[in-house]
């Protein structure tokens, strides 16, 4: 179920280095450093960094707008936001339970055990 109780945007700027200081509404992309950053789009203030790689988070660009994939679960936070950045506008979602959130991790884990493993096999 997705709430759209907030309608929010971010702008994209690419960037070799995260800036310092972090904008509201700014997604930060660095290509270089595989790494996007921005302020928790509920409003928290939070910084919230995304590892860009195949076991982590996808950026994409249409040459307009950003998207983030998969979802921004903020499961650490007090604030527990969770959310896409499709096309540069925050779409939200429902909160997880513990249960779910514990099931998103192990199923994450096992997805990387599962993509790393392949790799080692092409090794040797």
């Amino acid at each position: 179920m997705l709430l759209n109780y907030k309608m929010k945007t971010f702008q994209h700027s690419f960037v070799e280095f995260i800036p310092d200081y972090i904008e509201e509404g700014i997604l930060y992309i660095s290509i270089k450093y595989h790494t996007a950053v921005h302020k928790c789009a509920c409003g928290c203030g939070s910084e919230i960094v995304t590892p860009i790689s195949p076991t982590d988070w996808r950026v994409t660009y249409n040459g307009e707008t950003t998207s983030l994939y998969p979802s921004i679960g903020n499961w650490g936070l007090e604030c527990k936001s969770h959310y896409w950045i499709e096309n540069d506008k925050v779409i939200f979602a429902r909160s997880w339970s513990e249960k779910e959130i514990e099931q998103g991790r192990n199923l994450d884990k096992k997805r990387k055990n599962q993509y790393f493993s392949k790799w080692k096999k092409r090794k040797k």
